[in-house]
């Protein structure tokens, strides 16, 4: 026998093989799904049952011409508690406006805990700071915001943050 036919018989066998698959397969299919087709159908009770079971947690399924009445939406009115204004610390108010320019020395803000920059400062005053703090200031150095910027912080919550600069710089 020669090559060119161990090859074709060979060659013949493997389509035939798939071929016996495929049509396997497609029986297979066919059977399936003539067992299972005709389950599920729209207009079957079971069906619209199902559905109805689906979606009855979000609502109710209504065909055009249908109407259902909403119940009207009841509100409850329920006391809410006052909320609790607590006022930040120094460290906290330092942190949360101060620190921006304080910490770096932008627009000739005083460093915190560089004395040299305090010192002249605090020779004026810690009211005078405070009250530079609170209304704002331009001076020869710089500027300061009034609030440094924060116009929710109170004037005793900015107090207490010069006072913790002051105490950090001295």
């Amino acid at each position: 026998m020669s090559r060119d036919q161990k090859f074709f018989d060979m060659y013949s066998l493997v389509i035939g093989v798939l071929v016996v698959a495929a049509i396997g397969i497609y029986i297979l299919a066919a059977q399936m799904s003539e067992s299972t087709q005709e389950v599920y159908t729209r207009e079957t009770a079971e069906y619209q049952a199902a559905i109805v079971e689906r979606i009855a947690p979000v609502g109710q399924v209504y065909l055009p011409g249908e109407e259902q009445q909403a119940n009207a939406p009841v509100v409850e009115a329920t006391a809410e508690p006052e909320p609790v204004a607590t006022a930040m610390t120094g460290p906290q108010v330092y942190n949360t406006a101060c620190l921006a320019c304080h910490a770096t020395g932008v627009g000739g803000a005083p460093i915190v805990g560089d004395t040299a920059q305090w010192t002249d400062r605090i020779a004026q005053g810690v009211d005078v700071l405070k009250q530079h703090a609170v209304e704002g200031f331009t001076g020869s150095a710089g500027y300061m915001p009034a609030k440094g910027g924060r116009m929710d912080l109170s004037d005793d919550e900015v107090a207490n943050a010069v006072d913790y600069m002051v105490g950090e710089s001295s």
